[in-house]
């Protein structure tokens, strides 16, 4: 994504002018810092850190806080608001270190936000887990303090690709498209070799600009081809962009699926019933098998998460919860505020959250499998996962003058 860049004293003055803390932090606290996109262009997707950080915090405080050294410590959170501009995103995360001396990080969304505030936390050794960047890339460069609790962006396809070969009558021709930001050139570069390796031709790959708002160009493509399906890596709003152009432009393929969106009660509200038939996915769903310690299980956190900012969390919101809870967990095994013992805490992670299984790779990033999940009628439908089909896909997609 490309954001208008702020000048240095304007960055100084929202620094210090978009503060949110939990409680005024006391000597004895474990102060956690963020800079999360609470205005700005993808603020309706910073919203569910804000939210989640905020949830798990004060439910770990109520069930006693944080143990070390025998001692009970409360959690307070201090974040600031980079309305969704990475270069003060990166000012602030350097603010939260050197200045507001926050024990330890946390982050916001996208990967190229993440990419670039993660140089902050490996310079300063400062561990900071993240549910916000998927890019490979942001694990790709030996860095010891970033952590993160999204699976792998070059293997969001991976699902629907299996899903895809399923089928009673499996597509034969795909156009893969993808945004120019470092998640969705990481998720292309791993669905090619996928869709390869499945047997699928890729009649069409095409890369396409952040914040595109006009598709005409390669929906006539894919109309010209008559593409069986269109694979789409992006963020929502061009996503919500490609399906009206798709409408406007009677281009309907027999499936198309897309990396974000589909997940969100906005993404529905949106666009009403033209979001039936999307195909998405998602590595979290509130299932009261995922137990927590905290929460009790997911299907608990979606409940309490829904009652108190009312909204319905996805799995950004539960991964920033996950977040709160792995940090936590790794003070404790490190009986210790010290940020490398910490660290080495974290490497070690293993343990059942809300959000899933919490393990690290030596890279420093999770692997949960992706969940296909699909539009159908005003429902969200699990249809997919390790297991096989859980329920039916509708499929193939119906033109647009005849639904």
């Amino acid at each position: 994504m490309k954001f208008s860049h702020f000048g240095r004293l304007a960055g100084l003055v929202a620094a210090a002018a978009f503060v949110f803390a939990s409680a005024p932090a006391q000597a004895q606290d474990i102060v956690l810092g963020a800079s999360v996109q609470m205005t700005g262009p993808v603020a309706n997707t910073g919203r569910y850190y804000r939210d989640a950080y905020q949830i798990a915090i004060d439910k770990i405080n109520a069930a006693g806080g944080v143990k070390v050294d025998g001692k009970e410590h409360k959690l307070v959170l201090k974040m600031l608001d980079n309305q969704s501009d990475v270069n003060l995103s990166v000012r602030q995360y350097t603010q939260l270190v050197t200045q507001d001396k926050v024990n330890f990080l946390l982050g916001g969304f996208a990967s190229n936000f993440q990419l670039a505030d993660s140089v902050v936390s490996e310079k300063y050794k400062i561990p900071m887990v993240q549910g916000g960047g998927a890019s490979n890339e942001i694990f790709s460069r030996g860095f010891k303090y970033i952590f993160g609790t999204l699976a792998p962006a070059s293997n969001y396809f991976g699902s629907t690709i299996e899903m895809m070969k399923a089928l009673k009558t499996p597509p034969k021709t795909v156009a893969l498209l993808y945004a120019d930001d470092s998640f969705d050139v990481s998720t292309a570069e791993g669905t090619r070799p996928l869709l390869k390796k499945a047997g699928f031709d890729t009649v069409m790959d095409e890369r396409y600009s952040s914040n595109t708002s006009d598709f005409s160009s390669l929906l006539s493509q894919i109309k010209a081809k008559n593409v069986d399906v269109v694979l789409v890596a992006g963020h929502e709003t061009e996503i919500l962009n490609f399906i009206r152009n798709a409408k406007s432009l009677a281009v309907a393929p027999k499936m198309y699926s897309f990396t974000v969106g589909v997940s969100t009660e906005d993404f529905r509200k949106a666009l009403g019933k033209d979001a039936d038939y999307a195909f998405g996915m998602t590595a979290w769903l509130p299932e009261p098998t995922l137990k927590d310690q905290w929460f009790g299980d997911a299907s608990k956190f979606a409940a309490e998460y829904k009652a108190k900012f009312g909204y319905d969390p996805d799995y950004h919101a539960a991964s920033g919860a996950a977040d709160v809870e792995t940090i936590v967990k790794a003070i404790e095994s490190a009986n210790s505020l010290d940020p490398q013992k910490v660290r080495d805490a974290l490497a070690k992670t293993n343990f059942e959250s809300l959000y899933g299984p919490i393990a690290f790779g030596e890279n420093g990033q999770i692997n949960l499998p992706q969940i296909v999940i699909q539009v159908q009628g005003d429902k969200l439908v699990e249809v997919y996962n390790a297991k096989g089909f859980v329920n039916q896909p509708k499929y193939p997609m119906p033109a647009w003058s005849t639904r």
